[in-house]
């Protein structure tokens, strides 16, 4: 629901005259204030119910205005908040570039660093079907939101519960696009990096006409239409400068082109009591390779501290992967007003959107199985005389460089249509609607996948060389069994219907007493239709969900909600909020929160608040299907106390099965926040902000690493064969422990200092973290996160983006910095040669500068040029293994460099 920032003091007013929206707002005369308070208009920004003319509240809002997003140069919805300070760990393309990656395609916002389930993102004030494909995080895909149709962008960092329910816990993040817009607006952007690849370009067109005020109607459309074309690790020259086959070799890949070749414990000792040599040398491992030290370079290497180890080849997928994917995306926002007479309009929203992500990953890993009399250089070594399972038979891990690179398509596409009324009745002000939003998601293989039993039958029977080029016959085997197929097809449906009311009831010394009251009916579905040829788990590198089936769950939601601003005094005020929901299958929840304003000055504000949240399990939490994936190389301490610890042995990437829980209980919270606004003058302006929130019965999976650590205590979450060795590792969604995370903010304006070089201003805002930290299960000991890279990721101690702006006359100009403290590494990656664990490293701080430029040629037209990336920052040097990409942190960096890009606006009206 679209809503109002709390008042904050009559002293804003003064600014609000002369039209200056800022993020932290700017106290003026109040004498001034009071003067004009009758002729200014009620605006509604994100974080209460009730509409006022005052912009400052006992809830922090930073506010991104068209303007400022168009001297960034960026054009995505996931672009403009990767600049906002308090955005952590979002989900975006770099990081989800991962063959079978769970929710590739998904961008999504994370303030504070708790969680994309944690954080709200609305639509002009109202909700948008969550990304349709299950996996761990549920949210907005920012792909949905119409980037060319935006006005402005309003981040509310605080906990919103109290008002807007679950997901707000910790913030909302309210996407605001044109209301009333006539004319032609014509866009067209262009871009390219330095050394190529990831080029982009942009056009959109908005229409509109009708004045409301005079006509009685408005309609507007904008259509925007973007391209951004692939980025591959042999078009950076920064790739190699990492040394990752110097310095992470272990995080490689033992599957190669040659193959290696898996041996047992029986067919490693025989070969090596029979004196069997390779490259000269006896043999040391169970993984060997019969080229060494050849290997087929240049993806393909001898690299003896690797993973191949001294005995086989390792593969360096950092030497041919994406860095960044091909994307295409289409959207299409249209809105129409028409007043009805007697105070009331009605108004349509309609906004359909469209991304398609193509990712590109390595040639398919294949474990095959061939016997070992087909090997000329084992032939005769009488391995099918051992004690094994299958006497005689080699296992293989080959690289399928024939099939090609694994290809896949992603289509995200989100339909929206809102048909509401708004007005004023009986002295209520009411805005009443329904809104139907819905998300489907098609992940689609395209090539490089291939039938897993008909590729080993090829294998056995020596029509597909695994160590060299197949023949002819091999080569159209290949061809014949290539998968192209829309593996997994979702679709998340929201159906809801709210009210909102408010008025002011009563004169009271600060202003008026004002009520607002509201709620919300809703409907969520989500289905989840596997295709039949996965559900048949015969494609390589893709497996079928376990218990493979289709899924379809859905659930009601209903709730009440209402607010009461008190101005008992001058210079105090009150926010009083309480919200209560009701969850089919979950059962409810109330939310509470109060806040706090008080004025002792003119140019001070000093603003506190304190409540209570929840958040809901997703219904993936609560149906998903399983799924499947692996952990990084981990050692198991069982099995590595019977081979002396040798990680060559007793290391590897477990198989894992991540399952969801139809048990699962809200997640509770307690937030609070105290800061102040200040002003010097009518140029400069500021807030500090202290922010804290807990999380209890937290909807979590326990770590695999810290699983694998702890065997004594999560042991009976590893499933082992009858041979001991683990079979797979259970990752279950349950309520367990608790998350702390407590910062400051801070924000300062300075505007509209005229120089004889002309008029210039600035901004900063700036998040520092003073704790966060989780706690895996009730009794454990908190794990902190901050300025630590743990499990998936990390939390900067400090984080900013800063800009510098120059105009005079028809030229203008911008200077941006956006800024990440470094931090502790991983530091826990294992090479499983020689059993040692990663040097230990810290990542360096992360600065990237933007410049542009901008020439008003005439009042209908305006150019711009730019520079992201100014000093063509690379991204820094990281020995996380958590992501699919190695040397560097893909999740908060850009592997894209310098950029340059060109747009021009003209503007009809």
């Amino acid at each position: 629901m679209n809503t109002n920032l709390k008042a904050g003091a009559r002293a804003v007013r003064g600014v609000l005259l002369a039209g200056a929206w800022t993020l932290t707002g700017t106290l003026g005369a109040p004498a001034m204030a009071q003067q004009i308070a009758a002729e200014l208009p009620r605006v509604e920004v994100t974080g209460s119910a009730i509409r006022r003319v005052q912009s400052e509240t006992a809830l922090p809002v930073e506010i991104i205005s068209r303007a400022e997003i168009e001297k960034t140069g960026v054009t995505t919805a996931a672009e403009i908040l990767g600049r906002v300070s308090a955005n952590v760990n979002g989900l975006t393309d770099g990081a989800s570039i991962n063959v079978g990656g769970d929710q590739r395609g998904f961008n999504s916002a994370n303030l504070r660093g708790i969680g994309t389930s944690s954080t709200l993102v609305l639509l002009n004030g109202r909700r948008m079907a969550n990304f349709a494909s299950p996996g761990d995080d549920s949210g907005v895909d920012l792909n949905n939101i119409p980037a060319a149709a935006l006005e402005r962008v309003e981040v509310l960092l605080d906990g919103a519960s109290a008002l807007y329910g679950t997901d707000a816990i910790g913030g909302v993040i309210n996407f605001i696009t044109r209301k009333d817009y006539q004319g032609l607006e014509l866009n067209v952007y262009g871009g390219k990096t330095d050394e190529g690849g990831a080029g982009k370009r942009t056009a959109s067109i908005s229409v509109g006409k009708g004045e409301l005020e005079r006509d009685g109607y408005n309609v507007f459309a904008v259509a925007d239409f973007q391209r951004t074309n692939a980025l591959n690790t042999s078009q950076r020259s920064f790739i190699p400068g990492l040394q990752v086959e110097q310095r992470l070799g272990h995080l490689l890949s033992g599957y190669t082109s040659p193959a290696n070749i898996r041996l047992t414990s029986n067919q490693r000792d025989h070969l090596q009591e029979l004196g069997f040599t390779i490259n000269g040398q006896p043999i040391t491992n169970r993984l060997i390779n019969l080229s060494v030290p050849d290997c087929a370079p240049p993806a393909n290497v001898y690299l003896p501290a690797g993973t191949g180890g001294v005995d086989a080849c390792t593969y360096n997928y950092m030497g041919d992967t994406e860095l960044y994917p091909k994307s295409e995306k289409a959207s299409l926002l249209s809105r129409a007003v028409v007043k009805l007479g007697g105070g009331h309009q009605a108004y349509a929203e309609v906004a359909l959107s469209r991304a398609k992500t193509w990712y590109t990953g390595s040639a398919a890993r294949v474990t095959g199985y061939l016997d070992y009399s087909q090997v000329p250089q084992l032939a005769g070594t009488g391995l099918d005389a051992l004690d094994d399972d299958f006497p005689g038979e080699l296992e293989l891990r080959m690289r399928l460089n024939e099939a090609g690179q694994r290809t896949s398509e992603l289509t995200s596409e989100g339909i929206r249509f809102v048909v509401g009324m708004n007005g004023t009745l009986g002295g209520w002000d009411y805005d009443t609607a329904f809104n139907h939003s819905v998300n489907t998601v098609k992940d689609k293989d395209t090539h490089g996948y291939v039938l897993y039993n008909e590729l080993l039958e090829g294998i056995a029977d020596g029509r597909i060389n695994p160590f060299g080029p197949s023949s002819a016959e091999g080569r159209a085997l290949i061809d014949s069994i290539q998968v192209n197929d829309v593996v997994r097809r979702a679709r998340g449906t929201l159906d809801a219907f709210d009210f909102k009311l408010s008025r002011a009831l009563s004169a009271l010394a600060g202003g008026d007493l004002a009520l607002a009251i509201g709620g919300e009916a809703r409907r969520e579905q989500n289905r989840f239709t596997p295709s039949e040829l996965l559900l048949s788990d015969n494609i390589n590198n893709d497996a079928a969900p376990e218990g493979g089936r289709a899924t379809r769950d859905s659930r009601n939601v209903a709730a009440l909600y209402g607010e009461v601003l008190v101005p008992f005094a001058k210079q105090w005020e009150a926010q009083l909020s309480a919200r209560y929901d009701h969850y089919q299958q979950v059962g409810g929840a109330a939310s509470p929160k109060i806040g706090l304003t008080y004025r002792p000055s003119s140019a001070l504000l000093l603003r506190a608040s304190a409540g209570r949240g929840f958040r809901a399990p997703t219904m993936n939490e609560l149906h998903r299907p399983t799924v499947y994936s692996s952990t990084a190389t981990l050692p198991d301490p069982v099995y590595c106390t019977t081979v002396e610890n040798n990680y060559s042995d007793c290391a590897d990437n477990w198989d894992t099965r991540r399952y969801s829980n139809e048990n699962l209980k809200p997640e509770r919270s307690r937030q609070f926040s105290m800061g102040a606004v200040f002003a010097a003058g009518r140029r400069v302006s500021g807030s500090l902000d202290y922010w804290n929130i807990k999380r209890t019965n937290l909807i979590s999976e326990i770590g695999d690493d810290i699983i694998l650590g702890n065997l004594a205590k999560y042991g009976d979450l590893v499933y082992r064969d009858e041979d001991g060795l683990i079979d797979y590792i259970e990752l279950r969604k349950e309520n367990r422990g608790a998350q702390l995370a407590r910062g400051l903010d801070l924000a300062v304006t300075v505007r509209g200092v005229e120089t004889a070089l002309g008029r210039f201003g600035g901004r900063l805002n700036g998040t520092y973290v003073l704790s966060s930290k989780i706690q895996n299960a009730p009794g454990d000991a908190f794990v902190s996160n901050l300025n630590r890279f743990v499990t998936d990721g990390v939390v900067q101690r400090w984080r900013h983006t800063v800009s510098f702006d120059w105009d005079q006359g028809p030229f203008s100009s911008s200077l941006q910095n956006t800024w990440s403290s470094g931090y502790e590494d991983q530091n826990t990656a294992i090479n499983i040669d020689d059993g040692s664990v990663v040097a230990q490293n810290r990542v360096k701080s992360y600065s990237l500068w933007d410049m542009s430029g901008a020439y008003q040629v005439n009042p209908a037209l305006k150019l711009r040029v730019g520079v992201q990336n100014l000093f063509d920052e690379t991204p820094p040097y990281s020995n996380q293994a958590y992501y699919f990409l190695s040397g560097y942190d893909p999740s908060y960096t850009d592997p894209r460099g310098r950029r340059f890009y060109a747009s021009a606006n003209y503007s009809f009206r």
